[in-house]
């Protein structure tokens, strides 16, 4: 072992790899730099920045901004919003997601390849071409008196919620059915020797094996359903119900803008998706990665 150990440090280095890694390192921190930068101009006074410039050093480090962005824009109210959005239609979508994975996959359903492609080919529909039609349609569509204090699916978390149910089951339909395809038959086979009906077999036998991909789908589902701003924008119009990504107009002002307190708001904003990730980031990852190194 120790041999082994030694004989891997005195490996030279090849110039592929240091290229590799060096290109990796500067993908990253022009990632991080806006981030860094947001973070930067939120600590400092706006005063101090107009004077100096962003990146100049700062003279004073003050967290008044978070104070003054949480107070102005509301976000409590908001972050509630987002959460009547998001969370039941992140359930929503895996729920279906699953179960159509699950009878494309294990019950081997007449058509199923089929029904793959049709929800595969679902998410390379632009969704810009359609917000007329949509707009249209949910001023049609009628709701129960007790549903909702509007009368049509236009202006209701349901419909935003709908929205991206729609969306997004194509794309975990084909991850979830690819994933449940590499579980082994034996499984199933066994659960059908014990008597196990359909249902059995989806809820109590292949969905605790699809936990991982689940929380890996989970985590992608809430980043992108919590930062969308376009179907809120589109299909929304009473500003007290908006979610998190519409908060931020509230502190541009109308004729001036403190845009180092913008950058708290946003920092704000992000914090839940960074939350969310790191919670959840060894079951991304497993959900990732497995079957790579098989075969």
């Amino acid at each position: 072992m120790t041999a082994a150990v030694e004989s891997r440090r005195r490996r030279p280095v090849r110039p592929l790899r240091l290229l590799l890694h060096g290109f990796l390192i500067l993908v990253s921190l022009g990632w991080l730099a806006p981030l860094l930068l947001s973070v930067y101009a939120s600590l400092r006074p706006y005063s101090e920045t107009a004077a100096k410039g962003y990146f100049s050093l700062p003279d004073r480090i003050t967290l008044q901004y978070y104070v003054d962005a949480w107070q102005q824009a509301e976000l409590p109210k908001y972050y509630l919003n987002t959460l009547l959005i998001t969370v039941p239609a992140i359930v929503l979508t895996l729920f279906l997601a699953s179960f159509v994975a699950f009878a494309i996959s294990r019950v081997r359903v007449p058509g199923s390849m089929a029904l793959l492609i049709l929800f595969t080919a679902g998410n390379l529909l632009p969704q810009q071409v359609l917000i007329t039609p949509l707009y249209a349609l949910y001023n049609l569509i009628p709701l129960p008196w007790w549903a909702s204090d509007s009368l049509t699916l236009y202006d209701t978390y349901l419909g935003v919620m709908l929205i991206h149910v729609a969306f997004q089951t194509g794309f975990c339909v084909f991850v979830l059915a690819n994933y449940m395809r590499a579980l082994p038959e034996e499984i199933s086979e066994a659960a059908i020797m014990d008597g196990a009906g359909v249902w059995r077999q989806y809820w109590q036998v292949t969905l605790p094996l699809c936990k991982p991909a689940l929380a890996a789908l989970a985590t992608l589902q809430f980043a992108w359903m919590y930062n969308d701003f376009l179907w809120a924008l589109v299909l929304m119009s009473s500003g007290d119900k908006l979610p998190i990504t519409s908060a931020l107009n509230n502190l541009r002002g109308q004729f001036f803008t403190d845009y180092n307190l913008l950058a708290a708001g946003a920092v704000l904003v992000a914090l839940p998706t960074v939350i969310v990730f790191n919670l959840l980031q060894k079951q991304f990852i497993a959900g990732l990665t497995l079957g790579s190194t098989k075969g």
